[in-house]
């Protein structure tokens, strides 16, 4: 029988994935109360503005000078899941669309042959704590979709489907499913250039919550795909009969079932597929198959910029209500409450 567990790594701010993902990272930060200007009501001194990521206080302000986020800033040949689990983004692009999401709602962006974009997290609580806390996983495209049109879709958060697996004198386990189907649960469809968006490539997002004591065997993945589990709350936990404990990525043989035990209540990331197999080439917002092809993607954007900036400001944010909702370029809107 072949061994559940093949590799554990440490995290650092910045997960490492496996083939077809490129990058993890997870941001939690707990903002001040706010100052009405959907910023920070706390003093800036000390920390490298522009360039804030040193975690002072708690908190950092990324590229932000007034709001905490990522001004405009563009992006070729593959996509962004955004999983926003407390806190609020306001995105703003290329193409003139904008959103403000969050609080269990997720934004699969395919940048595709190019867009540029915004990502703030707004403060909008002037009297008390702004906590903000967020996966953006980068998943990687295929040669033949680098140059797909560019598209975001919305997955609201009342359409992510959540699985109650486990539910056991008291003790449950919850499985969150962004992407991959669970027995007969799906989530919401990825964008339709998307290597998730393939039958075949056995694509999985998903987070799962234990309760201290729980266990859940975890299906197999298909021979061939790529799969690992990322513990990003303390457990510890027991995976095929080993214990894992702190932060740490986990790799695992796909196509045998996985036994988790969670010793303490544990949080884990899944993050699985079949592996695209193409060379990877990445410099900075670009991620092709090689380097002429990312000294092309430079030269496009000085040309074009992808589209052109349509907004006043670098890193908009929307507004002092608040209130969920995307406006497509094709002026398509979704609202909603709370």
């Amino acid at each position: 029988m072949s061994e559940v567990v093949r590799e554990i790594v440490p995290l650092g701010f910045v997960w490492s994935t496996l083939d077809p993902f490129l990058f993890c990272v997870h941001h939690d930060d707990r903002y001040p109360a706010g100052n009405g200007r959907l910023g920070p009501a706390a003093s800036l001194a000390g920390r490298q503005i522009g360039q804030d990521f040193e975690g002072k206080d708690g908190w950092r302000m990324y590229h932000g000078d007034v709001v905490p986020g990522f001004p405009q800033h563009p992006h070729r040949g593959f996509e962004t899941v955004t999983l926003v689990r407390r806190g609020l983004i306001d995105h703003s692009d290329s193409l003139g669309a904008t959103a403000r999401f969050g609080r269990g709602d997720t934004q699969w962006l395919t940048a595709g042959a190019g867009i540029v974009h915004s990502e703030m997290f707004p403060l909008l609580n002037t009297g008390g704590p702004n906590p903000a806390e967020l996966f953006q996983i980068w998943l990687n495209l295929p040669s033949v979709d680098k140059h797909a049109p560019p598209h975001f879709s919305m997955l609201w958060a009342d359409s992510i489907p959540t699985v109650r697996v486990v539910e056991t004198a008291g003790k449950t386990v919850d499985v969150t499913l962004v992407a991959g189907a669970l027995d007969s649960t799906t989530p919401p469809a990825p964008p339709p250039r998307s290597w998730a968006a393939r039958p075949d490539t056995d694509v999985a997002i998903w987070t799962l919550r234990f309760d201290a004591g729980a266990s859940w065997t975890l299906p197999p993945a298909k021979q061939g795909s790529n799969r690992m589990l990322y513990l990003f709350s303390d457990g510890p936990v027991r995976i095929g009969g080993r214990q894992v404990s702190g932060k740490c990525g986990v790799r695992l043989t796909p196509d045998v079932p996985a036994q988790i035990e969670a010793e303490g209540a544990a949080e884990l990331v899944l993050l699985q597929g079949r592996p695209i197999g193409e060379p990877v080439a990445q410099h900075g917002p670009f991620v092709m198959n090689n380097q002429a092809e990312i000294q092309q993607a430079f030269a496009d954007y000085r040309r074009t910029g992808f589209g052109g900036w349509p907004w006043r400001e670098n890193g908009p944010t929307h507004g002092l209500e608040d209130r969920r909702f995307a406006r497509h370029a094709d002026g398509r809107v979704e609202r909603r409450e709370g």
